[in-house]
């Protein structure tokens, strides 16, 4: 097996000495983990970092061994992973979409959503530009994973306490259906941004 394609760094997990497992998600082939050598090195590390768009090419080791990868930096988020807010909002999104997607089943409409999410993240001139696109993320990786129906579509002048209380309600269909079982440590990353969030409410 040998892929190439467009993906998003979704989460980096050390791996031996200087290594790292590293998720993937394409639009063709779904999330893919595969090993990357030197991936803690200098030239790497700042490439994979939750959120940046590489290219992959991704090479099968044997039915026993994970594959093994190599990527190319296309668009890089490390700018926003300095500010809090940003930061809060591209660690939820990326960990949340590691925790939760099968490998190998692609998701097209997931893939192009997460990537519109983490564009506005880094570019909306604050999180009430982004806030409502990560909303309809979750509705979208609820349906996708089949846990939610279709949304109604909330109207264009939502305020901002009705957003917040609508992410409350997501988060609730998050924690008990697609993280039942691993909630923690991810539903922490949505508990820190939530509280930022929170703190806008009198901006």
């Amino acid at each position: 097996m040998l892929i190439r394609a467009p993906a998003i760094v979704c989460a980096v997990r050390p791996h031996g000495e200087h290594g790292a497992v590293v998720r993937l998600l394409t639009a063709d082939y779904g999330m893919i983990a595969a090993y990357v050598a030197g991936a803690r090195g200098r030239e790497l590390r700042p490439v994979l970092m939750a959120g940046n768009a590489v290219d992959a090419e991704v090479r099968a080791r044997g039915h026993t061994q994970l594959p093994s990868a190599r990527v190319e930096l296309v668009a890089s988020r490390a700018p926003w992973l300095a500010e809090p807010l940003a930061s809060a909002g591209i660690d939820w999104a990326t960990a949340l979409t590691a925790a939760t997607l099968p490998e190998g089943h692609p998701y097209p409409a997931l893939h192009a959503t997460l990537s519109a999410l983490l564009d506005a993240i880094c570019h909306a001139p604050s999180a009430r530009g982004w806030a409502r696109v990560l909303a309809g993320y979750e509705v979208l990786l609820l349906r996708e994973t089949g846990y939610g129906a279709a949304a109604a579509t909330p109207p264009p002048d939502e305020d901002w306490p009705l957003l917040l209380a609508r992410l409350d309600r997501q988060g609730v269909a998050i924690r008990n259906r697609l993280l039942a079982e691993r909630r923690g440590d991810v539903m922490a990353a949505r508990a820190i941004l939530l509280e930022r969030l929170k703190r806008m409410t009198g901006d």
